[in-house]
């Protein structure tokens, strides 16, 4: 590798750590086809990439911290079940052709996308909305005084310190942690890409709030996957290193833009961002299997 070529990785490396920090996506979405065109190996350009996910998530996570985004419980769940999952991933990654599983990836992405970019439903006049969650307002008492006003669950999380959303189950964590680690260690891709459709599309998590718990997950289980992939000598480490170095500013610069905008802004990008890849994805992999 050449200065050239080994200027180039890190310029994809900090690419994708913008990307995790912006989208809670692991990055590897542009490290893996970045790494390929620099000339890394096919199965090198899968394993070199989780490397640098980790550090990139770790330090997103911190800045999505101290601003009180994080759903600590959200991201906890979906990281440890989908851990192991991760080094099976790993494993069929030697075995599979996974551009069927990257079709299957790319469609999900492009029906999350167009949600996103969807504007949501104004209620119709007259309509009564209330939060996904909200406990209805009491009735005021029988003898005439007013009740006391309600509070917002929004008022009420800020006041705590918690994302202003209603919980999300267990086991709805656990099945997009378990679905989101295999095909993290199969395709190199930090889970994130998964997930984050998953939490905003499935379990209607507010995007400012999905964004680093995708990257608490991902953090969680690229450990295992990094670990795997080393074993089963799948890591370029001279690539990977490049990665790193160019990934932590990024993540830096990503978790920034997203704090400062709004839901909305926030939003439109992470739809126009899952439309992309998954016709840039989708369409290779599709022209791949059918020719």
């Amino acid at each position: 590798m050449d200065i050239f070529e080994a200027v180039g990785v890190v310029v994809v490396g900090l690419g994708a750590g913008v990307l995790s920090g912006m989208f809670g996506v692991g990055g590897a979405v542009l490290t893996t086809p970045g790494i390929r065109l620099f000339g890394a190996t096919p199965i090198a350009a899968v394993g070199s990439t989780i490397p640098a996910i980790v550090p990139g998530a770790l330090w997103g996570t911190y800045r999505y911290a101290r601003a009180g985004l994080v759903d600590w419980r959200l991201g906890l769940l979906s990281g440890v079940s989908g851990a192991g999952l991760a080094v099976a991933g790993a494993w069929v990654a030697g075995l599979f052709d996974a551009r069927w599983l990257m079709v299957l990836t790319a469609l999900l992405l492009a029906a999350s996308g167009a949600r996103l970019l969807t504007p949501p439903r104004r209620p119709a006049e007259g309509e009564v909305t209330r939060p996904r969650g909200a406990t209805p307002r009491p009735p005021p008492p029988a003898w005439g005084l007013p009740a006391e006003p309600e509070a917002s669950p929004a008022a009420v999380s800020t006041a705590v310190g918690r994302p202003p959303h209603t919980t999300t189950p267990s086991g709805a964590a656990l099945a997009v942690g378990v679905v989101a680690g295999f095909v993290a260690g199969l395709l190199g891709v930090g889970g994130g890409v998964v997930m984050m459709p998953l939490f905003t599309s499935v379990l209607r998590v507010p995007i400012k709030t999905a964004v680093p718990s995708s990257l608490v997950a991902v953090a969680i289980f690229s450990v295992p996957a990094m670990v795997a992939h080393a074993v089963l000598g799948h890591i370029d480490w001279a690539y990977a290193a490049l990665l790193v170095g160019g990934g932590v500013p990024g993540a830096q610069l990503g978790s920034k833009l997203t704090i400062g905008a709004s839901e909305r802004a926030v939003r439109l990008m992470l739809g126009g961002f899952f439309v992309a890849i998954a016709l840039l994805y989708g369409g290779r992999e599709l022209a791949g299997v059918l020719t």
